[in-house]
């Protein structure tokens, strides 16, 4: 039986981390971007999942008020435009009232 594992090191030797400069990465960005470093977003989807979720249920939130307020859809047309209940767009508009502009 042989003392070293498949990597080539002895069992009992630490695993060595290799170092950022000496690891290959590969930006393939993700939906929001083709490239990390060319994202609009103030964080990474990736970094903060909660975060994102929130950012994209706010995004959809603005675009279904939008719909109601400067479109003048009623708020079953809104709901048949978005693919949601009738009651989801009502949510969408209390939150939509409720939220700060900045958040």
């Amino acid at each position: 039986m042989s003392i070293y594992t498949k990597s080539g090191r002895r069992r009992d030797e630490p695993v060595m981390d290799g170092l950022p400069e000496q690891m290959r990465y590969t930006d393939t960005g993700c939906e929001a971007s083709m490239s990390c470093l060319d994202c609009p977003l103030p964080r990474c989807k990736f970094d903060d999942p909660a975060w994102y979720q929130a950012y994209k249920l706010r995004e959809r939130d603005e675009e279904i008020a939008w719909a109601y307020q400067y479109e003048n859809l009623h708020v079953f047309e809104v709901a048949s435009r978005f693919g949601i209940s009738v009651r989801t767009v009502h949510r969408a508009l209390r939150r939509m009232q409720t939220m700060p502009l900045a958040a």
